[in-house]
């Protein structure tokens, strides 16, 4: 099929303390948009993060330093003939996505809940339960909203259960724990210690995003039984969740991922931004919730309420398996083809 946008720009960034949420969910949509022959461009700030760089020199998605202003935006658009862009960021002023439309192009905003003001033709709001608010949007434009709309990359939908899978007991339950491309807040050792107390036999593959976790889990001491295995972050990290029994990470935008893969999950809420999706997902009974971060570390009642969260997950197959299906009807991994057949129209 020939479309009459042939070239896409992406404005999105990462770094070490804004994480890499923005820029997977873009490298999904980019790799949708590439199968059809579409060319896209990045303009993004990368905070140094080699990883993050990885996921698009590996994949042969050009790169350009971002732009800073709205004026400077535009110009780089017309240098690489783009037809229309797609922005997703927290920080990015309104105006350049203003200018942008006045340029001609169409922008795509891939938002989570506020529109933050703004200016699109296209929004795309992957979270759940996201079709239930009806934000007002400027003429003409439109909303893609819900998990329909969940933009997971090929890495993920590749390994997606043709039916929602079934959980064996085991001894040793296998757990995979990750927090983000950057884990800014420390999550990985906070878990750990929790996973360590419930004094349950499993082996745990635990992500350290840099070496000071890094250290931190390997001066921890595993109970009996217990197994951690601390890594650096990898591309590999799909296949590891697929062949996990128990995952645990926190409530972002891989949220979404661990449903498509019908995996059973224990999420933590990080920062303030992620308490919805974090009430709405446990709420539902497709992931089971360990609680807020600061509170892990700092209370003793909330630290002992999750670690029998745990507890009760690692020995209760018949628990996984009710979260696995659960998880696996909720998402069926067509969002990025969805998105791009309305950015393309």
């Amino acid at each position: 099929m020939r479309y009459s946008v042939t070239s896409v720009g992406i404005r999105c960034d990462a770094g070490p303390r804004t994480g890499v949420g923005h820029l997977v969910r873009c490298v999904a949509l980019a790799e949708e948009l590439t199968s059809r022959g579409v060319a896209v461009h990045f303009l993004s700030d990368l905070g140094g993060l080699e990883w993050a760089t990885r996921q698009l020199t590996s994949r042969g998605l050009p790169w350009h330093p971002a732009p800073y202003d709205p004026v400077g935006l535009v110009a780089a658009a017309d240098r690489l003939a783009l037809d229309a862009v797609v922005v997703d960021s927290y920080e990015l002023p309104p105006a350049h996505a203003a200018a942008l439309r006045a340029s001609g192009r169409t922008v795509t905003a891939i938002v989570d809940g506020d529109l933050r003001g703004l200016p699109a033709d296209v929004y795309v709001d992957q979270n759940l339960d996201a079709e239930l608010s009806k934000p007002e949007l400027p003429a003409g434009a439109v909303r893609l909203a819900g998990l329909d709309y969940a933009l997971l990359r090929q890495a993920v939908r590749r390994l997606r259960p043709p039916s929602p899978p079934t959980l064996r007991p085991v001894t040793a339950p296998r757990v995979v724990a990750f927090f983000g491309g950057t884990d800014a807040y420390r999550a990985a050792p906070v878990v750990a210690r929790l996973l360590i107390r419930t004094g349950v036999a499993c082996t745990a593959t635990i992500v350290a995003a840099n070496p000071q976790l890094r250290a931190d889990l390997l001066a921890l001491q595993p109970g009996a039984g217990q197994r951690l295995e601390i890594i650096d972050p990898t591309d590999d990290l799909p296949e590891l969740l697929a062949d996990a029994d128990l995952v645990i990470s926190a409530s972002g935008t891989s949220t979404w991922e661990l449903l498509c893969l019908g995996l059973p999950a224990a999420l933590v809420w990080v920062v303030d931004n992620q308490i919805i999706g974090y009430g709405r997902t446990t709420a539902r009974g497709l992931a089971a919730g360990l609680g807020h971060l600061p509170a892990l570390r700092q209370s003793s009642l909330d630290s002992a309420a999750a670690v029998d969260v745990l507890r009760g997950l690692l020995t209760n197959p018949a628990a996984r398996a009710t979260l696995a299906a659960k998880a696996w009807a909720a998402v069926d991994g067509r969002g990025c083809a969805r998105v791009a057949d309305a950015l393309l129209r």
